[in-house]
């Protein structure tokens, strides 16, 4: 059993069409694979963004427990770790934006970067994290890169 998270589009239906409900008990049938058949979730919460566009679109993440067959992945080229697809995910919850938010400001910078690059804040929330990572130079980049649209913060200076 491994507990995780699992990101969906604002109604609540991932990538691939598939409409899912809080509550329930989902099953794959067949071989569970990665890439190619069952239920995708991830132990970090900042690691689902990666599936969605979350910067331009409101997503919900859900708390999800995952059991029975579980293939495990790890994208070390790009630093996404602990993915999984599973033979049977239940649909816990749905975390709120506060969750999601006081969840990532507990994050290390280096997870706090992907989050930040993955995941549309809005103004208050931006000066939380300013504040926290303040002293950690590539967070603050990430910030006015991502957040605030600033592209010349990753421009060569000459």
């Amino acid at each position: 059993m491994i507990e995780g998270y699992k990101c969906f589009d604002k109604d609540l239906i991932n990538r691939y069409g598939s409409k899912f409900e809080i509550g329930k008990i989902y099953h794959a049938e067949d071989e569970i694979k990665y890439h190619c058949n069952g239920f995708h979730m991830c132990a970090n919460l900042e690691d689902t963004l990666r599936y969605f566009d979350a910067i331009n679109n409101p997503v919900n993440i859900a708390k999800v427990i995952g059991y029975g067959n579980i293939n495990e992945y790890d994208d070390e080229y790009n630093g996404f770790y602990n993915m999984y697809a599973v033979e049977y995910l239940e649909i816990i919850s749905l975390l709120s934006r506060d969750e999601i938010i006081n969840y990532a400001l507990k994050l290390s910078p280096e997870r706090v970067k992907r989050f930040i690059s993955l995941y549309k804040l809005n103004n208050d929330e931006i000066e939380l994290f300013k504040e926290k990572y303040n002293k950690i130079p590539f967070v603050m980049d990430t910030i006015e890169y991502y957040q605030l649209g600033n592209d010349k913060i990753y421009q060569k200076k000459i």
